[in-house]
């Protein structure tokens, strides 16, 4: 399959990376471009929890600009790990450690933070708010997109949307990415 010439060539790399992997769950393109453009803003230090096959570390890289940014990112399965670090073997700027998440915890704090919404333990408020840096960007994203208060998914309140959207540490608001995809966008006061 050719490249995508819409996009960004380190993210053509993670997906060519991420179908040889056989890898399909992955970053959409329209989360990724927000993330390019939040990336875009940062110095210091950026991170995403769960690499997979490097997608999303890819949209974050192609917004970097400029060295005073960094990237760190961790995958837990050693083969997704590899196949992720194959993308940025040549990159001093990202780097790709096999290991669970909360490795990064120690690493920090994140001046922007790439979170799956589908770990909601591991990704509560209160286990990452001390992570990121004053003016720090959280977003987590694979939200699907709910237009009532509180917000219902399957019949339940989505508990870990509410408590982002209204927690007093940060100042939240969800976007819509696609019309079957949200986003979370929490900066830290």
């Amino acid at each position: 399959m050719s490249a995508n010439p819409d996009l960004p060539h380190v993210v053509n790399r993670a997906f060519d990376v991420s179908r040889r992997a056989g890898y399909v769950s992955f970053c959409r393109n329209e989360t990724g471009r927000l993330l390019a453009a939040l990336a875009a803003t940062r110095n210091g230090i950026m991170a995403e929890f769960g690499t997979g096959c490097g997608v999303g570390t890819a949209w974050l890289r192609s917004g970097v600009r400029g060295t005073q940014a960094r990237i760190l990112t961790a995958e837990l399965d050693p083969a997704l790990a590899r196949a992720a670090a194959e993308i940025f073997i040549d990159d001093p700027l990202v780097d790709v450690l096999t290991a669970d998440w909360s490795t990064l915890r120690d690493k920090g704090p994140y001046s922007l933070l790439f979170l799956d919404s589908e770990q909601p333990s591991e990704v509560g408020v209160d286990a990452i708010a001390d992570l990121v840096e004053p003016g720090g960007i959280v977003v987590l994203d694979s939200f699907w997109p709910c237009e009532q208060w509180p917000p219902v998914v399957d019949g339940r309140v989505d508990i870990l949307r509410e408590q982002w959207l209204t927690d007093e540490r940060f100042t939240a608001v969800e976007v819509m990415v696609a019309s079957d995809s949200s986003v979370v966008l929490a900066t830290r006061r």
